[in-house]
């Protein structure tokens, strides 16, 4: 049985979630509070975690933050907020999705579903390309051998590309599979995402990897290419 873990402080919302949870065969535990649930992730055990991102004691962001140093685990922030600085700021430290409320059930279940899967797929524990070695276990990146300070969401780009080195992933592609299929909002994130990628490698190494295709998207090699137009 799947364990799974709730943080989320309004007792109706949080008693319907575990209701339906618990009715699909999940194991449930609930905290009400920011440092509690923290703790009981940290003790591990669980297979996912649903983290309200409003909790007295702390924020949900700040449990996410401190969660991420030492685990993996899939998170889905649960938000009653439409900012998209909010979004954005989860994903990029880490969590795997997000649901506004009021939500429906059949969808938190269908995030929670996919979010497991990405979690039970074997991933390869190191991918390396040219001067470029990642770690994904550890989440780490090197160039030439010098770490490279990469944003979760940054991470989940350059993974994408070095999992299909030669090959042309589109912009929808990319926004696919680092965003998620549902996500809200314009390709030109990605160009964007690229920027920052590419700024981050190259005070590491010379070498331009990631390539612009003109009106398709980008390809991880090492050719001449338009390494600065994200047109």
């Amino acid at each position: 049985m799947q364990k799974i873990l709730l943080v989320e402080d309004e007792p109706n919302i949080a008693r319907f979630v575990e209701l339906e949870l618990s009715h699909e065969g999940y194991e449930v535990v609930k905290s009400a509070d920011g440092r509690a649930g923290l703790e009981l992730a940290e003790k591990g055990g669980f297979d996912l975690v649903l983290l309200d991102i409003m909790l007295p004691g702390i924020s949900g962001l700040e449990v996410l933050r401190r969660l991420r140093r030492q685990s993996e685990v899939p998170v889905i922030m649960l938000t009653a907020r439409d900012a998209v600085t909010d979004k954005v700021t989860g994903l990029d430290m880490g969590a795997d999705d997000y649901i506004t409320k009021p939500f429906s059930i059949e969808e938190l279940l269908a995030r929670i579903r996919t979010a497991l899967r990405k979690k039970g797929a074997k991933a390869l524990p190191r991918l390396s390309f040219g001067p470029l070695v990642m770690d994904i276990a550890r989440h780490t990146v090197e160039a030439d051998g010098e770490p490279v300070e990469l944003t979760g969401r940054e991470f989940s780009l350059l993974q994408a590309l070095m999992e299909n080195p030669g090959i042309v992933l589109s912009r929808e592609t990319l926004m696919d599979r680092v965003w998620g299929y549902n996500f809200v909002g314009e390709t030109n994130l990605v160009d964007v995402y690229i920027r920052y990628l590419r700024a981050k490698i190259a005070v590491k190494t010379p070498r331009r990897l990631i390539q612009t295709i003109r009106g398709v998207g980008y390809v991880l090699r090492e050719e001449p290419g338009d390494a600065s137009c994200d047109g």
